[in-house]
């Protein structure tokens, strides 16, 4: 068990505190975002810098919010050679920055496109070798999977969200295909990860910020997905469901 201690206390973010972690988030999302483009713009960004500013980002957002983060179970070692897609539980936009510090490799978020209009984040996560996949059009899907196996297979470990939107209440959503049919089309590892207590820290649909929250990270048995045809989608998303569930317990309590 790793413990990452971000904070000690527990208590209700002041309207005065919320508008500081928005400025703040806002602030070094733009920080991080403008460094990745101007090394990307003179030649000295490669992918280990990329790791290392993700994990700082994710660190300055999550001490904003005071988490108090441990770590469980065996992560598998990303280095070799195959490719892995780390499935997660969705409560929380924390869902990644906590997922970035937790988590070794070069980890990825498998991103909605329209996060890449946003000015300058956009850009950089480009810049950074983000992937997303549009099932919209089969063309560009398919240009997009082609990328998205190249990255996978030159070590870039893909984060995932099976519910597809955030859980209010930490319990799972139905799931949603996408992420499944990536994995199957690239023979993936699947590692489930369940991030308990996250949906504590921002709510859902809500402006409430909730300071000190322990979170707790737990990874499961990975799953391999080699050599099974796409009969078996249904039997790999409840497997995988499975997992998740045995991760979280009896289910987040409200």
């Amino acid at each position: 068990m790793k413990r990452l201690s971000l904070s000690p206390l527990t208590e209700s973010a002041t309207l005065l505190h919320r508008l500081g972690v928005v400025l703040g988030t806002v602030g070094w999302t733009a920080l991080y975002s403008l460094v990745v483009l101007l090394r990307a713009a003179f030649g000295s960004l490669n992918r280990k810098v990329v790791d290392r500013l993700c994990r700082e980002w994710s660190a300055a957002l999550l001490r904003l919010v005071r988490v108090s983060l441990t770590v469980r179970g065996h992560v598998p070692d990303f280095d070799d050679g195959r490719r892995y897609i780390i499935m997660s539980t969705h409560a929380s936009h924390y869902d990644i920055p906590v997922t970035f510090v937790s988590m070794p490799g070069s980890v990825r978020m498998l991103a909605k496109r329209e996060l890449f209009r946003i000015p300058l984040l956009g850009a950089a996560m480009r810049a950074a070798e983000f992937p997303s996949i549009d099932r919209s059009n089969r063309e560009c899907a398919l240009q997009d999977l082609a990328r998205a196996k190249a990255m996978m297979e030159s070590g870039i470990v893909l984060w995932a969200a099976p519910e597809g939107t955030r859980s209010p209440d930490g319990r799972l959503l139905p799931f949603k295909k996408g992420c499944f049919h990536l994995a199957m089309d690239t023979g993936a590892v699947i590692v489930p990860v369940a991030i308990r207590g996250i949906h504590r820290v921002l709510p859902a649909r809500s402006l409430q910020i909730n300071l000190g929250q322990p979170v707790d990270v737990r990874v499961g048995k990975p799953i391999d997905t080699a050599g099974r045809g796409k009969e078996s989608m249904a039997e790999l998303m409840q497997e995988v469901r499975g997992r998740l569930q045995e991760l979280l317990g009896d289910g987040e309590p409200e």
